[in-house]
């Protein structure tokens, strides 16, 4: 029973839950919204559970989420951490893997340097430590971190294969020797110490031979095929070792939890050990109808041998009663567990720290028969307050080991898909990549016009969120995915202006005032990036969406308000997103997952399909209605994305896969595609090409000419050039959106435009250049620009003293009584001349909100152009090789440190 955060829960057995009559074995998750409630025990020492357990991620009492990590940003509520078993800082000693190493070393001696870079990137190296030599690459790739780091990116089927290697070694070679457990105030639960002295074992003498292992598995020709072709994938990633002859060799992660991946409990000696002290064994030994014994140690020993008799404990179960049956059938298969009420600890009030962890019976019995009876003869052993634990003796000795372990060596299909039309799938797509390169487009451009403030706690406030989405007209949810992209593409930043330096002197000091709050602004590379064809603005966008390790539009607690610019920090984001895609890459051309419209559909199609996508990422997918949802968001994204379409996996959606697989997530927060170089990264590279052709192949070429129409409107039929949408922004103001965009030109955008610095003469020559099809424009179009250039500057603000003159006496009248330039306080000092209490600015603004339009006089006479000012952020964006920080001096990156390797062989 190998479990990674409570998915797994049998890869031999099935797993139980059982709960009568307060009795619960443990399994699934805890610690999530959504998920199931976390066993009391386990949830009161969780903070330390990462650092203490021995046994990490292969069973699921031990798959309980530690607290919250600590980010710079706000947390999502209910988010997944990095299992545990892969992300744990406690590095297992290898010695005694001796030949295993050195086999390893002449074999790594032999990869190419693209074969080494490979291996070195799957197991994060450089940056995971510091390696000098082959011998010292052999002797990391043993340890017990960086093998898990390898387990975490291979298939269910793999998995499977490795720990049937584990189990028939275990069968052949015996258990490992067992690990001394130290006192209980030392341990998180269960007795378990932090395993500070591991018995050296090398793996090569646990090898097995191919055939047995095919034995095993009982598998015919195409299994047997099968498996050979995973051992060989498997070896590339040397999670199999090289091995003399057919031999097969893995791990010594995988031999030291091939008990507990089995569903084992520890052998009954070491419990027996841990849990009492000598009147309670002398009790199980009477219980079990022994001759009384003179000491402890002999009443143990006839415990111990009891148990190891597989003819004595099969009987034993023959007589026992229904209810300890009924447990039995639950706990034989793993997990071995359970919670019951038929121990408590020798010293009263129950367990707790320093009670030396020994236990006795309580009195009168638990209340429930079926644990007593077990209880009585030592089949359950307690481990900790209310909870036992089945000897792995017994268990074994109850087992069918006829049966063969499961091996699924191919992804079961998606059921309930339905056909889709022709084209569909790709018509489909480009209209949503159509759309998404115009809201993110105009998002930004808004946001650079009116920037967004951030948050002191961080994040974007919800008003302003909220205002951006009304003004781009999309909903809120959608606007938080755009910024939340963006941001991790860096095209925006947040920036804080520095405040200003208070004035030295004399005198008694000021109060320091408060910084200024944070806005966010687009990078340097937000310019280029609007430059750019609508295929090739995407490519950021879409590559973030990728590798970002966060599902943006899932947000589990319902008491918590959404906020977009949160910080990516879902362990699991990119496995799940890469496994949905995996497994709707599976489908047969022409069919895509049936959602449906009512809620069953849904919950059916998506059961169906995270059944799939569990084969190819079993360490990020569990069933359950908040996996469902995290699903079905990950689903939602991808089409906004043109990703997924009618349930099927698009021509983009096979590149964004192709960018998976070629290992692009690993180096978050640099994204390929997104400005990074990848001149040392020639498969990302290629991953990248063919995510940006895909990109071209869906988008069609920007129009670069509009339709000008008699009643003051210019459509663009598709998506426009960056030129043709900043000359229309310019003198138009968007009105409608779509696969046509409508453009409005009124008497205010024309003055907008002569503002800028515009002529009409030159407007109107530009206009007449982008008229599709070389058409004259329409006469309503001249009369409009020609009127409004003809009254435009009648009247000039002039900076000295902030005057306002013009020629027209009439209008100086008019603007001295207009009652909405009061707050002006215009004077008439002469008949063409005005002067102003505001600054020029605020004269400005004041009297085009009134409906006229004056331009800015410099003290020379001459007209100032107004240009808003250009503020940009600094760009963020590390490259590939600065993402993590390395151990001490020597290569930087995985080819480099291929290469020094290789070299020095």
């Amino acid at each position: 029973m190998l479990s990674f955060k409570g998915h797994v829960c049998a890869l031999f057995q099935p797993s139980h839950l059982t709960e009568p009559l307060g009795r619960t074995a443990l399994s699934g998750r805890g610690g999530r919204k959504g998920c199931r409630e976390e066993p009391e025990i386990l949830r009161r020492d969780r903070a330390g559970l990462a650092d203490r357990f021995d046994r990490t991620a292969f069973t699921s009492r031990e798959c309980v989420h530690p607290g919250p990590l600590p980010g710079c940003g706000p947390r999502r509520p209910g988010s997944p951490v990095s299992p545990l078993w892969s992300r744990s800082r406690r590095r297992l000693t290898t010695l005694g893997a001796v030949k295993a190493a050195r086999s390893l070393a002449v074999w790594l001696a032999d990869r190419t340097p693209s074969q080494l870079t490979e291996l070195l990137e799957q197991r994060e190296l450089p940056h995971a430590a510091r390696v000098a030599s082959l011998a010292d690459l052999a002797g990391h790739l043993l340890s017990d971190d960086s093998t898990a780091l390898g387990l975490s990116e291979i298939s269910l089927g793999d998995l499977q294969l490795l720990v049937a290697v584990a189990t028939l070694a275990e069968r052949l070679h015996g258990p490992l020797p067992a690990v001394p457990s130290g006192h209980h105030l030392f341990t998180g639960y269960g007795g378990r110490s932090p395993r500070l002295d591991v018995p050296a074992v090398d793996p090569a003498d646990r090898s097995v031979t191919r055939d047995q292992l095919f034995r095993f598995l009982q598998l015919d020709d195409a299994g047997r095929a099968a498996a050979e072709a995973a051992l060989s994938r498997l070896a590339e990633r040397a999670l199999v070792l090289p091995s003399s002859g057919s031999r097969v060799t893995v791990p010594i992660l995988l031999h030291r939890q091939a008990g507990e991946g089995g569903g084992y409990g520890r052998p009954a000696e070491q419990l027996l050990t841990e849990a009492f002290n000598a009147p309670e064994i002398h009790r199980i030994a009477q219980g079990l109808g022994l001759a009384k014994a003179r000491t402890r140690d002999e009443a143990q020993r006839q415990i111990v041998d009891v148990l190891r008799d597989a003819k004595r404990v099969r009987a034993m179960a023959a007589e026992a009663p229904p209810a300890a049956l009924d447990l039995l059938d639950k706990l034989v298969p793993g997990p071995p567990l359970l919670r019951t009420h038929c121990f408590v600890s020798r010293y009263g009030g129950g367990f707790y720290p320093g009670s030396g962890g020994k236990f006795t019976f309580r009195e009168g019995g638990s209340g429930d028969p079926g644990t007593d009876w077990l209880a009585a003869r030592g089949l359950v052993v307690p481990v900790d307050e209310d909870l036992v634990e089945l000897p792995r003796e017994a268990a074994d000795a109850l087992r069918d080991h006829d049966r063969a372990p499961s091996y699924l060596p191919v992804p079961p299909p998606v059921g309930g898909t339905v056909e889709i039309p022709d084209g569909a799938v790709e018509s489909q797509a480009q209209a949503a990549l159509a759309e998404a390169a115009s809201r993110v487009e105009l998002m930004l451009r808004q946001m650079v016009a009116q920037p967004l403030a951030v948050r002191k706690a961080g994040g974007i406030a919800v008003r302003d969120t909220r205002r951006l989405a009304k003004a781009v007209g999309m909903p809120e949810e959608q606007a938080r995915l755009w910024l939340d992209l963006a941001n991790n593409a860096d095209l925006i930043t947040p920036c804080a202006e520095e405040p200003e330096a208070p004035a030295r002197g004399r005198g008694r000091a000021r109060r320091p005032e408060s910084m200024p709050p944070a806005r966010m602004l687009p990078t340097e590379r937000y310019d280029e990036w609007l430059a750019a064809p609508p295929a090739q603005r995407l490519l950021p966008i879409v590559a973030t969406w990728a590798v970002v390790p966060e599902v943006f539009s899932y947000w589990p607690d319902e008491n918590d308000t959404p906020v977009a610019l949160i910080t990516p920090e879902d362990g699991e984001a990119v496995d799940l997103r890469h496994a949905v895609l995996e497994a709707l890459a599976t489908l047969p051309a022409g069919h895509g997952v049936a959602t449906g419209k009512s809620a069953r559909a849904r919950a059916t199609a998506l059961a169906a399909l995270i059944a799939t996508a569990a084969w190819f990422r079993p360490t990020a997918l569990a069933q359950g209605a908040w996996e469902a949802e995290r699903v079905e968001a990950t689903l939602a994204e991808a089409e906004l994305l043109g990703v997924v379409a009618h349930g099927a996996l698009t021509s983009l959606g096979h590149a964004v896969l192709g960018l998976l697989r070629a290992g692009a997530h690993r180096h978050f927060p640099a994204v390929p595609g997104a400005g990074p170089s990848l001149r040392d990264h020639p498969a990302l590279d290629d991953a990248v090409r063919q995510l940006s052709a895909a990109l071209d192949a869906l988008l069609p070429a920007p129009q670069a000419t509009a339709r000008f129409q008699a009643d003051l409107t210019a459509v663009v039929a598709g998506a426009a050039a960056s030129e043709l949408t900043d000359l229309l922004a310019a003198c138009a103001d968007r009105e409608s959106e779509g696969h046509a965009v409508v453009w409005r030109i009124s008497p205010a955008a024309v003055r907008r435009a002569l503002d800028s610095g515009w002529d009409a003469a030159d407007l109107l020559a530009r206009l007449a250049d982008v008229s599709e099809g070389g058409r004259p424009l329409p006469q309503p179009l001249e009369y409009l620009v020609k009127d409004t250039a003809r009254t435009h500057g009648r009247m000039r603000v002039v900076r000295s003293a902030c005057c306002i003159r013009s020629d027209d006496e009439a209008l100086v009248s008019e603007l001295a009584a207009a009652r909405a330039l009061a707050k002006l306080g215009l004077r008439r000092i002469a008949p063409t001349v005005l002067i102003s209490t505001a600054d020029p600015e605020a004269t400005l603004a004041a009297l085009r909100a009134a409906g006229y339009a004056p331009v800015l006089e410099a003290e020379t006479g001459t007209t100032v152009i107004e240009k808003a000012r250009q503020e940009r952020g600094p760009k963020r964006m590390p490259s590939l090789s600065g993402v993590r920080p390395r151990h001490g001096k020597g290569p930087s990156t995985a080819q480099s440190l291929a290469g020094a390797l290789l070299a020095g062989r």
